[in-house]
């Protein structure tokens, strides 16, 4: 199968939070939180353009921070205009660093940058309890998912 999102070629990590061993990659999460993503988990500023064709819009850094708790490594931010960040993910893996963006077909056919962007930290996002609250929705109904 072939999938839209950045770096899926090569999206090949286990978890490392033995809650989420069901989950045997970042393509698996991805089709997992293809069912989930909604208006409702999506950034409020963004929430009137949200239909299902662009699910991954507007939730970026709450899937970033989602996955790094199931595969553990970074979130890093592209700077965009306005001042907001595209959040991705890298992870360390044997085989070198896993980068992949779960939410980056939202951007349609523009080319991100994803070299030397700086770090992201959740209690810098989650001090906005609105997408403290969005991230916990998408964590709860993920965990349904998956029957934990």
């Amino acid at each position: 199968m072939e999938y839209k999102f950045y770096g899926w070629q090569g999206a090949d990590c286990a978890p490392v939070n033995p809650a989420y061993s069901k989950i045997k990659n970042p393509r698996q999460l991805y089709d997992l939180l293809s069912g989930i993503w909604s208006a409702q988990t999506c950034a409020p500023r963004m929430r009137q353009d949200w239909t299902p064709k662009n699910k991954t819009l507007g939730q970026c850094s709450i899937t970033a921070f989602l996955a790094q708790d199931i595969f553990g490594g970074k979130v890093y931010g592209i700077l965009r205009d306005g001042g907001n960040y595209h959040c991705y993910n890298v992870v360390p893996t044997a085989g070198g660093d896993r980068l992949f963006d779960l939410t980056s077909e939202q951007f349609g056919g523009e080319k991100l940058c994803y070299q030397k962007n700086p770090e992201q930290f959740r209690d810098v996002h989650f001090a906005k309890e609105e997408k403290r609250l969005r991230y916990e929705a998408l964590k709860a109904e993920l965990e349904k998912a998956l029957g934990l």
